[in-house]
């Protein structure tokens, strides 16, 4: 499955916005769940389908974070800017 990816190193607290030009699903996972969506195995994340933008998802706690959006395996493209903001 193509998607976009961003990673960030967080204290845990912050705010990450993502801004979509189209619907498309917004994940928050951790190092560990992250390496499991890209291996298609099992894995537990934050949010989900976005059907508006801006995307407002908290990190829980301190680590290694990835963002991740895709269109869930339909045809096209999505755009999107992340941001981590403090």
């Amino acid at each position: 499955m193509k998607y976009l990816h961003e990673e960030f190193d967080c204290a845990g607290g912050e705010t990450v916005r993502v801004d979509l030009n189209k619907q498309a699903n917004v994940r928050l996972l951790d190092d560990n769940n992250y390496r499991h969506f890209r291996s298609g195995g099992r894995y537990r994340c934050g949010g989900g389908l976005a059907k508006t933008t801006p995307v407002l998802l908290t990190v829980p706690n301190a680590g290694r974070w990835h963002v991740v959006v895709d269109l869930g395996g339909y045809a096209g493209s999505v755009r999107a800017s992340i941001t981590l903001l403090n």
